[in-house]
């Protein structure tokens, strides 16, 4: 019981009965981190449930509520609370797939039970860790004259987060339902404000997760949530003025107007975890493995599931690349680079056709190389038209599509164009991983929610976009003037808390087929390579194109080669959200030390490798001058506190074991 601490408001409750007042007496818990960092301190004052955050004694949430609203009682208010049992809990898991492979995890648990006049309704769960602090609610049945109630529905949560004042945020606004192209929106692809001030709730509808807090001027605050399947709806965050932010559920228009906003859940139901990281610097949010540490595993995965690089025709040609000779072409270039796959985006059922695809397919293996198929998700819930589609949103049709591809040797899917965060699309994404397992097909989710823990709780799972991705490069000049900045925000925000279906890593000069006309990338090679690294997916799609071979560097067509995409381990080395990024990231026994910058003066930075080479040793430095003209270099480290100068748009990348 060393890591819990009991008192009783006595004081208060003495001074309000010598006025002649009665009050029951109000109790407070803290749980402390295994290490003692990180407490926090769970309250019932006033009969509504409430808790707060510290950091080494600088409180970063101040007292915010807790609670659950559902249609048989108000879980929010008139809670006392009983006991609050504490255990040391650790866990060990090794994983290939996000960003760190083995994992060791011990927290304290501490399970708060809350009555209502004699009913035993709630239990709050927190973990707590030296860098994370999850919480999420049981809820019990409820008896009454009809007997015991055994279901229930969810209509929102009274979960909040109050930040100090003048804290900044680093936010992504949430689309309005039924818009954006095809309405199609929501869909998680908006742009970051930076160093925003609180007070604010994004375009009307809040924000979506993760969501970035820089607190006192120099602590960070990651606020998400993880382990929703389902069972559950998919949440956003909520300004309630100033700086109270609370738990907000899905819009009722979207999924075209389809089901409740609510949760129906079963009872008792566990809910998924709000999730709070937590640290002096950015390494905690970094590094956290949060999403993955706190769920279980759903199902096991019905083979052996490989990962790794592969080429995609659509992000250079666009529509008309996805024909039988374009794919052929970049099939024969991906073996070319030793690559796993391609992937075949839209309109493949017309543009090549079943018959023609199964040929594909097999030339595709004769080479060594293997297949992801495009589909859209649509039933009708917007009207993106691209095809194949009704093949993902009905379990006949999609078991027998699925079917075709297992017998047609294809490795995986990508399904788009997704209707929002209800109960029922909730469903639909567990019920495509989970039929896609039994056929052995890993799923990429484009036009999608955030992941929350999905990489460990769906074996076949790789990974999402739930961000402004590569595409839009292509799209308009304006975001290949911004692609520096947005990869600077990336890397602190979205992709901490899930794999990240970028597309990246283009080496062409411009986005199309000729390389001569479109829009004009401003980024460099190092860079290119630079987020090859910074971007964390098990299976990477990268925007390379088969003339690369022959008008790229061969430093960089070589670095893309043997580049990884999974990884061992993960450090943050320095860096600030939308201005630069500097990392390292370690695969056996190698590491990749990356840097980028997005600001108009260079940064210059003194690295220590001491984490990551041995004095002597000697590696291979990509860097840029001030042109960009990108060249690498063998370097002996007589010393291992390294001068490097990054210019805007450039990088820097250091590898070497």
């Amino acid at each position: 019981m060393k890591a819990i601490h009991t008192k009783q408001s006595s004081v208060l409750t003495c001074l309000l009965l010598a006025c002649g007042l009665s009050v029951a007496q109000a109790t407070e818990k803290r749980i402390d981190s295994p290490d003692g960092k990180v407490s926090v301190t769970v309250s019932d004052q006033g009969g509504t449930p409430s808790y707060l955050v510290s950091l080494q004694g600088d409180t970063l949430i101040l007292p915010s509520p807790l609670g659950i609203k559902t249609n048989m009682a108000d879980l929010s208010q008139k809670l006392t609370m009983k006991d609050c049992e504490v255990k040391t809990i650790s866990d060990e898991y090794t994983l290939k797939t996000i960003k760190q492979s083995h994992v060791k995890y011990t927290a304290t648990e501490a399970v708060c039970q809350f009555e209502q006049d004699g009913w035993h309704a709630l239990d709050v769960i927190f973990r707590v860790t030296g860098r994370d602090v999850a919480f999420r609610y049981k809820l019990y049945p409820k008896r009454g004259r009809g007997g015991e109630t055994l279901v229930a529905v969810v209509q929102g949560e009274a979960s909040g987060f109050t930040l100090p004042a003048a804290t900044t945020t680093f936010l992504c606004p949430q689309s309005k339902p039924m818009g954006g192209f095809a309405r199609t929106a929501p869909s998680y692809e908006t742009s970051y404000t930076l160093d925003d001030q609180t007070g604010k709730n994004g375009w009307g509808e809040g924000y979506t997760f993760p969501c970035l807090f820089k607190a006192h001027g120099s602590a960070w605050v990651l606020i998400s949530e993880t382990g929703t399947d389902g069972n559950y709806v998919g949440c956003r965050l909520l300004n309630d003025g100033d700086t109270k932010y609370k738990i907000g559920f899905p819009q009722p228009g979207e999924l075209n107007g389809q089901g409740s906003t609510t949760a129906a859940v079963s009872l008792p139901a566990l809910t998924p975890w709000r999730t709070i990281t937590v640290g002096q610097t950015l390494a905690p949010i970094v590094e956290t493995t949060i999403a993955n540490d706190l769920v279980e595993t759903k199902y096991k995965a019905s083979r052996e599931y490989t990962y790794g690089k592969g080429s995609w025709s659509w992000i250079i040609g666009m529509d008309p690349s996805c024909n039988f000779d374009e794919q052929k072409r970049y099939i024969d270039f991906s073996a070319a680079m030793g690559y796993r796959s391609v992937l075949v985006d839209a309109l493949w059922d017309t543009q090549i056709g079943y018959e023609k695809m199964a040929e594909l397919s097999r030339y595709a293996q004769s080479k060594g190389v293997g297949l992801f198929l495009w589909y859209n998700s649509n039933g009708s819930w917007n009207d993106a038209p691209q095809s194949p589609k009704g093949k993902m949103d009905k379990s006949s049709a999609r078991r027998q599509e699925m079917a075709w591809m297992q017998k047609n040797g294809i490795l995986g899917i990508k399904v788009d164009f997704f209707g929002g965060d209800k109960q029922p699309m909730m469903q639909l994404y567990e019920d495509i991983l989970t039929d896609a397992n039994e056929f052995g097909l890993q799923v990429i989710f484009h036009g999608c929610t955030l992941p929350r823990g999905w990489e460990r709780m769906y074996p076949n799972y790789v990974a999402s976009e739930a961000v402004l991705a590569s595409e839009n490069l292509h799209f308009g000049q304006g975001a290949c003037d911004a692609e520096a900045t947005n990869a600077c925000t990336h890397t602190f925000i979205r992709n901490t808390v899930g794999s990240m279906d970028f597309g990246g890593s283009t080496l062409n000069k411009h986005y199309n087929k000729d390389n001569q006309h479109g829009t004009t990338r401003r980024t460099s090679d190092v860079f290119a390579l630079a987020t090859a690294v910074l971007f964390q997916s098990s299976v990477q799609h990268f925007a390379l194109a088969p003339n690369n071979l022959e008008d790229a560097p061969a430093w960089a067509i070589d670095f893309m080669k043997q580049v990884p995409t999974t990884w061992d381990e993960v450090r943050f080395v320095e860096g600030y959200p939308g201005k630069y990024a500097i990392m390292a990231r370690r695969s056996g026994s190698k590491w990749y030390v990356a840097g980028i910058n997005a600001q108009e003066a260079p940064v210059k930075a003194k690295l220590n490798l001491a984490p990551f080479f041995a004095k002597g040793a000697t590696v291979t430095a990509y860097t840029d001058d001030a042109q960009l003209n990108g060249k690498a270099s063998d370097v002996k480290l007589k010393k291992l506190l390294y001068n490097v100068e990054i210019p805007k748009n450039g990088a820097v990348l250091i590898v070497g074991e």
